[in-house]
C-alpha cells in the first residue's frame, strides 16, 4: 500500500473559495478537477442537451410515432440495477408521455437461463408482449443476433445502451436496430461517455417529450415533469459504479435533492425503509450500498422482475412487501457471498503453497460457486489483492460464466480481446468495460484462459500499477473535525472518479478491541485530542503509533449526532 497526496491547485482553490465555498471544500473539490463555481451548478439547466447524444433525436422520433399510433412497447431489460432502474424509468415515463398502461410491458432476462442482452430466446419471450416495437435498456450493444431475430420478425427495435460495442477483427460491429442511442457508439460527440443504461434512457424521454411537444400533444406549461424520475436516474447511476463525471454529479444531485424532500416513488421510499436509512439524510454512498445491493439481489438470487416491479409499482403497501422480499434475498445473498469468499481464499492459501512469485492477476472456478454472486466475490478478491480477478460458476448450459473486475491501468474488456485472439475458441462470449467485465468459457478451457490472462497482465502491468496507491487529500485541520463539516461533506456527491475526502493523519493508538469479532474499534489521540475510529473488516491490532488514512463520518450515539474516523488504512 502507498499513499499519495492529492494535487491541489492552488489559485484554483482560491477562485473557489472566493466565490463563497467553504475553504476546506474549495481546496476537496480543486483537487477533484473542478475550476470554476459554475462548475458547482447542479440545476438541471446544466445539464449535457439531448440533441448532442446520438440518435436520441430518432429514437424520440421513432417513440413519438409508436405513441401516436398507439403502438405497442416492450422494454428488454438487464438483471442489475442500472438495468432495473432504467426499464423503470422507461416505463414510468412512457406512460407519462401518453402510452397507454397495457401498451408497455417488459420482459428481463434471468440471469441462469437466458444469459445477457437481448438474445433470439429473449425476442422470443418478448413476443408474448405483441409489441410492435423492442426497447432495450442498458444492453443491447453487442446483441447482433437478437437484433437480427426480432427484425426478422418485423418487430422495430431501438437499442439504448451504454456499453462498448462489439469488435470482430478489431473491427466495431453494431447491431441492425432502426435505431441506436449509446454514448460510446462510433460517431458520438456527447461529452459524457460514462452515462450509466438509465441515463441514456433518461435522455431518450427528454428528446421523446420534446417532439410531442413540437407536435402538439402539451406545452412547456402543460408537458409531463420528467424531473420526477429523477431518484430512480440517481440510484442506477451511483449504483453502476460509472464515473461521475460533472453531467453524472448533476443528475444524482438532482435525484437526491427530490429524496431529501420526500418526493421519491413509493419503491424507492421502502427501499430506503428496508434498509434502515433516512431518505431526508440520502446520500449517493445510500444508493451504492443500500439500496443498490437491495436491487441487484435479485437479479442474482431470484427474479429481477421483483425489482423491476417494487421501482415501477404506485402502491405504497405492495412496494413495501416487495422492499421486504428483496431485503431477504439481500441477506442470503450475503451468506452466498461470504462461503464463496471463504472457498475462494482457500484456494489462494494454496496457490501461496505451491508457487514462488507472485501472479499478476487471479482467475478462479469452483463447481460449488453460485453463478449470481462471482462479479461480487471478484470485486471484493480485487479490493484485498489489488490484481485483475476473474471468478467463474458453472452455468446451467454447463458453460463456466466468469465476471471480472479491475485495477487502475488495466483494461479489462480489452485484455480480453486478446485473449481471444491469442486463443480462438476459448471465449465463446464476451464484453465489457475497463473496470468490469464478464465472459462465457467452455469448461475445459478454464486452465486455458487462466493462462492467457494471466500471460496478458503480466505483459501489461508493472510493480508500480500492481502496488496499491490510496489517494488522501493530507491532515485535516483540527478546527474541522465536526459535526458541521462532516454534514457538509455528506451533502456533497462522491463516487466513482469523485471519490469522498480521505485524510491522512499521524495519531497515536490509545486502545483498540474487536467489534463483533470482525470491526477494529480505536481510541486515538489525534492533534492533541481524543477520537473514536472504526476500521471495518479488519480485526489484525495496529501499531502504538500510525499513520492513518480515514474518513469522516457522522455517528449517532443516544440520538446525538457525533463525528467519528471512518480507517482506509494505517501504516
Amino acid at each position: 500500500m502507498r499513499l499519495e497526496t492529492r494535487d491541489v491547485p492552488p489559485r484554483v482553490a482560491f477562485a473557489l473559495e472566493q466565490s463563497g465555498v467553504h475553504p476546506l471544500l474549495a481546496r476537496l473539490l480543486a483537487a477533484r478537477g473542478v475550476r470554476t463555481a459554475d462548475d458547482l451548478d447542479d440545476g438541471l439547466a446544466r445539464m449535457l442537451p439531448p440533441q448532442t447524444l446520438k440518435g436520441a433525436a430518432a429514437a424520440a422520433e421513432l417513440l413519438a410515432d409508436t405513441l401516436d399510433a398507439g403502438r405497442r412497447i416492450c422494454v428488454v431489460a438487464d438483471y442489475d440495477c442500472d438495468g432495473a432502474t432504467a426499464c423503470a424509468v422507461a416505463i414510468r415515463g412512457l406512460r407519462m408521455l401518453g402510452a397507454a398502461p397495457d401498451a408497455v410491458h417488459y420482459v428481463v432476462p434471468d440471469r441462469a437461463v437466458h444469459g445477457y442482452g437481448l438474445t433470439p430466446a429473449i425476442v422470443d419471450l418478448a413476443r408474448a408482449q405483441r409489441p410492435d416495437l423492442i426497447v432495450t435498456v442498458d444492453n443491447g450493444i453487442a446483441s447482433l443476433a437478437g437484433v437480427a431475430h426480432a427484425r426478422a420478425l418485423g418487430l422495430q427495435v431501438l437499442v439504448t445502451d451504454h456499453h462498448l460495442p462489439a469488435l470482430e477483427r478489431d473491427v466495431i460491429v453494431l447491431p441492425d436496430a432502426d435505431v441506436i442511442v449509446n454514448p460510446n457508439q462510433p460517431g458520438c460527440t456527447f461529452e459524457s461517455k460514462a452515462l450509466a443504461g438509465v441515463g441514456v434512457m433518461f435522455y431518450v424521454l427528454l428528446a421523446t417529450r420534446a417532439v410531442l411537444r413540437e407536435r402538439g400533444r402539451f406545452d412547456a406549461a402543460t408537458q409531463p415533469r420528467l424531473d420526477a424520475l429523477l431518484d430512480l436516474v440517481a440510484l442506477g447511476t451511483v449504483a453502476d459504479v460509472v464515473r461521475l463525471d460533472a453531467n453524472n454529479r448533476r443528475l444524482v444531485a438532482q435525484g437526491l435533492k427530490r429524496i431529501r424532500s420526500g418526493r421519491m416513488q413509493p419503491g424507492v421510499a421502502a427501499l430506503f425503509a428496508a434498509a434502515g436509512r433516512d431518505p431526508l439524510r440520502a446520500a449517493a454512498f445510500d444508493f451504492g450500498f443500500a439500496l443498490g445491493p437491495r436491487i441487484n439481489a435479485a437479479g442474482r438470487l431470484a427474479d429481477m422482475t421483483l425489482g423491476i416491479e417494487c421501482l415501477t409499482t404506485d402502491d405504497a403497501g405492495r412496494a413495501a412487501e416487495l422492499a421486504q422480499a428483496l431485503d431477504q434475498i439481500n441477506r442470503e445473498r450475503r451468506e452466498v457471498e461470504a462461503g464463496m469468499r471463504e472457498q475462494a481464499e482457500a484456494q489462494l492459501e494454496r496457490w501461496a503453497e505451491l508457487e514462488t512469485g507472485t501472479r499478476s492477476a487471479v482467475a478462479l472456478f469452483d463447481p460449488v460457486f453460485h453463478e449470481g454472486v462471482v462479479g461480487i466475490v471478484a470485486g471484493r478478491l480485487k479490493d484485498r489483492l489489488h490484481r485483475p480477478t476473474f471468478v467463474f460458476a458453472r452455468g446451467a448450459d454447463g458453460h463456466l460464466k466468469g465476471s471480472g473486475r479491475s485495477i487502475p491501468g488495466f483494461h479489462l474488456r480489452d485484455a480480453l480481446d486478446l485473449v481471444a485472439k491469442r486463443h480462438p475458441g476459448v471465449l465463446l462470449r464476451f464484453g465489457g468495460h475497463a473496470m468490469a467485465a464478464g465472459c462465457t468459457i467452455p469448461e475445459d478451457g478454464f486452465a486455458v484462459f487462466d493462462s492467457a490472462f494471466q500471460a496478458v497482465a503480466t505483459e501489461w502491468l508493472d510493480a508500480a500499477t500492481l502496488t496499491r496507491t490510496l489517494r488522501t487529500d493530507g491532515p485535516l485541520p483540527i478546527e474541522w473535525f465536526n459535526t458541521e463539516t462532516a454534514k457538509m461533506l455528506d451533502a456533497q456527491v462522491w463516487g466513482q472518479g469523485f471519490e469522498a475526502p480521505v485524510f491522512c493523519d499521524e495519531v497515536e493508538v490509545l486502545q483498540q478491541r474487536l467489534l463483533k469479532d470482525k470491526h477494529l474499534k480505536l481510541r486515538v489521540r489525534h492533534a492533541g485530542t481524543l477520537r473514536d475510529a472504526i476500521w471495518f473488516s479488519h480485526a489484525e491490532p495496529v501499531g502504538d503509533r500510525v499513520r492513518l488514512a480515514w474518513r469522516l463520518a457522522l455517528d449517532e450515539w443516544q440520538g446525538q449526532p457525533r463525528v467519528q474516523m471512518i480507517v482506509e488504512t494505517a501504516l
